[in-house]
């Protein structure tokens, strides 16, 4: 670990209170403390946990450690904000909100945009998936679901809020005034942080073994591996809510603590008896020096509890490991709940990825248990429990347990198709790695526990590493490619450079999204790539596509054929019809294919439109996972976690076509981020989070608001009307919506139209008795199958008695249609398990052979097959019971003798 300079630990507050700066004598990390005896700095595994014998006030729940340390910095000059989601909407390099820092990275942090206050306090909900393996092991230190508690100060060059010196005597004043904790108790280790490309020394305050807050100065960034400070400091904190309930009550475990009677409702439910006060207590002081990755400290763990408690070791070894499965369990439907309550769709990319890891994670400790127990019913009783402390669980009940439910169905599913997948791997390998267990859990959602089983039973070595699922959630984290500021895909880099000589385009676009034409300066050429000083010109973006259309100069005319933007400033790639292009200086007109943006803008606009219909039909999860908008069409892409059916299809496109009646009027604004996120939330953030101080929002008002820069119409009656032409799942997790609007819909109806009467003219039925006629034909066919059906049983049970007293069968196929011939001489061959039947039919100008002999017929057909094919000049094979072969028209005669004289013998 790396470790500052001494001097940054050296507090004037540590001076006035008495502290004395010590070396720990077996873990070797310097600590302060006002206590003459402490020789260590008081947390993990330096020392047990005995933070059972500190004085402390009384007990307190989650919501009141919660409130006792909000309303502590209140009172201290601190403005109270509210939490974020734990999915990190605002972040495109990030799933989850990891801690309360996230809340402002990276647009607080890198100094784009001021905080909402300063200094401020918050309780963030957070999500950690990294150590899932550990939970419940550790009897409360490792939880994929908590509260980090903070306050946060923005030290700025002209602006100093407050530093260290404040930030350690808050930590004392709050864990001595408020909690109750007697001052010589409390330590401030000495530490070094580092992430998101940032680092600072900092503090973590520990107390009887267990650490109540990490206290962090961040004044570096991270570059190539060195440290540069940089100009704004920020003080960031993190105390943990559920452990400073779990430290004032005192209880065994934290599970204890956060969930209280809630435990005993899931050990009935889960079967698992409640264990000795005597293991209990033993379990709590052992697990202070449980390192859960190393499995040498794990077996010592268990030893000691044993040892203490008096249970035999393999007793208590069961029984701790039965707790185990119940606190994950317990603290793994709360972090569903929570996700699934800020609207992540479980599926196999991105957040929703991680939130079917844990629903199956869940699933699976349910079956270690060996109970059957409805995932969904548990976690409606969190939705019940946390109610009152997050809203939006109650708010979003039905979505979280159909979705569960979903869940559930398809675990089941795979754990019945998954030991079939495993076979068919092993077949090809004879070692299974850590890639192929990951792989078969990414694809197939199959557990490594299933996949060791069947290995075991097909003698291949399988090792499953104990931290396998967080080793998957480690590699799932956050995005593997994350869009730089300013860099567009679709323009090389050389000339995003050579763009930044010249200042920023005027959007003109924006001012005047019905603009037609317009005039400008001439900045740059390059090639076929052009600058101007202002452009009408719409670049791609947002998942609109660009404008074309022509620019005129004095003696030349081009063709626009793309428009991209890099770095604010707005590229044309244009195709000159005369001899040489514009000249830097000169001036254009410029003309936009005004029908093909009219057609952008009515598919943009219904794209708010159809999204808006969409979360009301089928709920608040809703989110766009991708969208496009050409002339032709648009589509949309959103999180759901069924495909949709026709009657919620129809409702989203009545929704739809309701606003477009409605006539509203769209509203374009720009509004500092703080202030757009506090009043529309992070709804907004739906096309794509920009990196800009101030966002460009359009509404609909009542109806949807986003952050877009794409061109729109003037109000939602201008898109005319909207058509939706089909909706289909393109992964788990995510629906595709594809539409069409304004004069693209009499199009869709004229091209359905000719179907419709092409569709009459080869049924001979007039357009409206079409459904009709339809159905006749339809009855007729099928009472043609059901008496050909009869016919060929007729002929089948013909064959059978002819086989029966011939042994061998040589005929016409009775059905060309091979599915039908393999069903009947799979049926023959088994009612007569010494027979052979050979069909043979015209294919192609040649002759088609099916070969198919019975279990006791004693003979290779695939052999034979490939023998008599190459004889003749034709092409054969298959297994010893079933085989084709195919030969020239005019051998058949020759191929029927040598089968009767091969098969006879």
């Amino acid at each position: 670990m790396v470790l500052a300079d001494e001097k940054e630990y050296m507090l004037d507050f540590f001076k006035e209170k008495g502290f004395t700066r010590k070396k720990g004598k077996r873990c070797g990390e310097y600590f302060w403390t006002l206590n003459p005896d402490f020789e260590e700095p008081q947390d993990t595994p330096c020392v047990d946990y005995w933070f059972d014998k500190i004085p402390s006030r009384d007990p307190l729940t989650v919501s009141e450690a919660r409130e006792e340390f909000l309303s502590f910095f209140e009172e201290h000059g601190h403005a109270r904000i509210k939490p974020r989601p734990v999915v990190a909407r605002w972040r495109e390099d990030l799933y989850l909100t990891i801690a309360s820092i996230v809340v402002f990275q990276p647009h607080v942090t890198s100094g784009l945009v001021p905080p909402p206050a300063n200094p401020l306090t918050i309780s963030q909900p957070s999500i950690r998936l990294e150590d899932i393996d550990n939970v419940g092991l550790t009897i409360g230190r490792h939880l994929t679901s908590f509260e980090m508690a903070a306050h946060h100060a923005f030290n700025y060059p002209d602006k100093r809020v407050y530093w260290k010196e404040e930030t350690v005597r808050y930590a004392y004043e709050f864990f001595t005034e408020r909690l109750g904790i007697p001052g010589e108790y409390i330590v401030f280790k000495e530490s070094w942080w580092e992430g998101g490309g940032n680092a600072g020394p900092s503090f973590e305050v520990t107390v009887g073994g267990l650490e109540l807050a990490t206290l962090v100065f961040m004044k570096y960034k991270v570059v190539d591996g060195k440290y540069e400070e940089i100009p704004l400091k920020i003080v960031d904190t993190g105390y943990g809510v559920e452990r400073m309930a779990w430290f004032t009550q005192k209880t065994p475990t934290a599970f204890h603590a956060i969930y209280g009677r809630l435990l005993d409702k899931y050990r009935e439910a889960l079967g698992v008896e409640e264990p000795s006060k005597d293991l209990l207590w033993a379990a709590f002081r052992a697990a202070g020096n449980l390192e859960p990755e190393d499995p040498a400290s794990v077996e010592a763990y268990y030893k000691r509890v044993s040892s203490l408690s008096g249970i035999p070791l393999e007793e208590a070894r069961s029984i701790l490991e039965r707790e185990a499965r119940l606190y994950s369990i317990i603290d793994h439907a709360k972090t569903i709940a929570l996700m699934l309550g800020d609207g992540v769709v479980p599926s196999n990319t991105g957040e929703g990825y991680l939130a079917r890891l844990v629903i199956r994670r869940a699933l699976r400790q349910a079956r270690l248990l060996g109970v059957e127990v409805s995932l969904a019913e548990l976690i409606d009783w969190q939705i019940d429990y946390w109610r009152r402390d997050y809203p939006q669980l109650e708010e979003n009940r039905d979505y979280i347990i159909d979705a569960v439910q979903w869940e559930e169905k398809r675990y089941r599913e795979t754990l019945a198709r998954g030991e079939a997948l495993v076979r068919k791997l092993l077949r090809k390998k004879k070692k299974l790695t850590l890639d192929d267990l990951v792989k078969l859990y990414d694809s197939h959602g199959i557990p490594p526990e299933i996949v060791a089983s069947v290995a075991e039973k097909m003698g291949v070595p399988v090792e499953i590493p104990h931290n396998f699922y967080s080793i998957v959630a480690s590699r799932h984290k956050a995005p593997r490619k994350v869009r730089r500021v300013g860099e567009s895909a679709n323009i090389p880099e050389e000339i995003a450079e050579w763009a930044l000589q010249y200042p920023p385009t005027r959007k003109l676009y924006y001012e005047n999204q019905y603009m037609r034409e317009f005039t400008a300066k001439v900045l740059g050429v390059r090639g076929e790539y052009l600058i101007l000083d202002r452009t009408a010109f719409y670049p791609t973006g947002g998942g609109q596509l660009h404008d074309t259309g022509t620019i005129e100069w004095e003696g030349g005319k081009a063709r626009v054929v793309r428009v991209e933007k890099a770095n604010d400033r707005v590229i044309h790639v244009i195709q000159a019809e005369a001899p040489s292009g514009p000249t830097p200086g000169s001036t254009i007109k410029g003309s936009i294919d005004w029908a093909r943006r009219y057609r952008l803008m009515r598919h943009h606009t219904s794209t708010h439109i159809i999204l808006g219909a969409a979360r009301r039909v089928l709920g608040n999860h809703v989110w766009q996972a991708g969208a496009e908008k050409t002339p032709e069409k648009a589509r949309l892409d959103i999180t759901h976690h069924k495909p949709l059916t026709r009657e919620e299809i129809r409702r989203i496109e009545e929704l739809a076509n309701s606003i477009v009646d409605d006539r509203r009027k769209l509203r374009f604004m720009e509004l500092p981020r703080n202030e757009a996120e506090e009043k529309y939330g992070f709804r907004i953030y739906q096309g794509g989070v920009p990196m800009t101080p101030t966002i460009r929002l359009v509404e609909i008002p009542g109806w949807d608001v986003e952050a877009c820069g794409g061109t729109h119409l003037e109000h939602t009656g201008e898109a005319g009307a909207i058509k939706i032409l089909g909706a289909y799942r393109i992964q788990d997790g995510v629906v595709r919506l594809e539409y069409v609007a304004g004069t693209r819909v009499y199009e869709e109806a004229a091209r359905l139209e000719d179907k419709i009467l092409s569709l009459s003219a080869t049924l001979n039925a007039n357009p409206s008795n079409l459904e009709a006629r339809a159905k006749t034909i339809v009855e007729e066919l099928r009472e043609l199958q059901a008496k050909y059906k009869r016919l060929l049983e007729e002929k089948v049970e013909s064959l059978r008695k002819e086989l029966e007293s011939a042994k061998i069968i040589i005929a016409e196929a009775p059905d060309t249609d091979k599915r039908v011939l393999q069903e009947i001489m799979k049926k023959l061959t088994s009612q007569v398990a010494d027979g052979i039947v050979v069909f043979y039919y015209s294919a192609d100008g040649q002759v088609q052979v099916e070969v198919a002999a019975g279990s006791r017929a004693g003979v290779n057909l695939g052999k034979l097959a490939r023998e008599l094919a190459e004889k003749l000049g034709g092409r054969g094979g298959g297994g010893k019971t079933r085989a084709s072969l195919r030969v020239p028209r005019e051998k058949l005669g020759e191929l029927i003798t040598m089968i009767k004289s091969t098969l006879s013998r």
